[in-house]
């Protein structure tokens, strides 16, 4: 550490136990949720949103037992995954997803450390990272965005629009296209929002008898709020931040 302070300075054993535990009551709610639709836990998988968290913050989470992260903004994450690697070496570095928004002038920058982004939504940014990866040898690991519930302050693609698109990722060198992703409406019912999450499988279903040439295994679709109902209808990637590192303060 440059600063002369030590990764056990900067990752107290006190906040690795709250995160542990927090972290332990939302996988236990995912294999209840499982459980309870006849799923096997196992094929749920959880990723932790670490918007605004610092570095030592994640690294905390890391040893505490999660090593899958998810980022929203790619100023913000390019800067936290080399000063969270930094900050666990020599242990291996956790994995990363783009979560968030992604502008096609920003494509690039993902690469060094996203191995998947869940916010395709257009040919433009599809082709541009597509051409990215050709040119570095790079396969990334893709979600189609989709705008299942129709609100205009949500990103992604209409349904009608989807299968077009689909198509064109699934053929692009480069991209493995392995499923979708979608963004709930606030609620303060979580089953007020079962209809989006049981959409977007409904769509992923339709797609695979159209496309049968694709593996779309992957609904990345839940939040804090309504991650459970999110897993009783098909999710496979749930993004949960609030309920693993508490309320944001910025």
């Amino acid at each position: 550490m440059t600063d002369g302070r030590t990764p056990d300075d900067l990752i107290p054993a006190p906040e690795i136990t709250l995160l542990a535990e927090r972290i332990a009551a939302v996988q236990l709610r995912i294999t209840d949720a499982a459980l309870r639709a006849g799923r096997d836990p196992a094929d749920v998988e959880l990723i932790a949103v670490s918007k605004t968290q610092d570095a030592a913050t994640v690294a905390a989470a890391y040893v505490a037992g999660l090593h899958l992260f998810g980022e929203n903004r790619v100023e913000e994450a390019t800067a936290k995954a080399q000063a969270v690697a930094a900050l666990l070496a020599p242990q291996p570095s956790p994995a990363w997803h783009m979560v968030g928004h992604l502008q096609s002038r920003k494509a690039g920058d993902v690469l060094p450390w996203a191995s998947m982004v869940h916010s395709i939504e257009s040919e433009k940014l599809a082709q541009r990272l597509s051409r990215l990866c050709a040119e570095q040898s790079h396969e990334l690991r893709v979600l189609i965005e989709v705008n299942v519930s129709g609100e205009e302050s949500k990103y992604g693609v209409r349904p009608t629009e989807l299968a077009a698109l689909a198509e064109l990722v699934g053929g692009l060198p480069g991209l493995r296209l392995e499923g979708l992703m979608t963004v709930a409406p606030i609620a303060a019912d979580p089953e007020a929002v079962r209809p989006v999450f049981a959409g977007l499988r409904a769509l992923r279903e339709d797609l695979a008898q159209r496309l049968p040439q694709l593996n779309l295994r992957c609904l990345s679709m839940g939040m804090t709020d309504d991650f459970e109902v999110a897993i009783e209808e098909g999710a496979t990637l749930v993004r949960i931040g609030r309920a693993i590192f508490g309320e944001r303060t910025v």
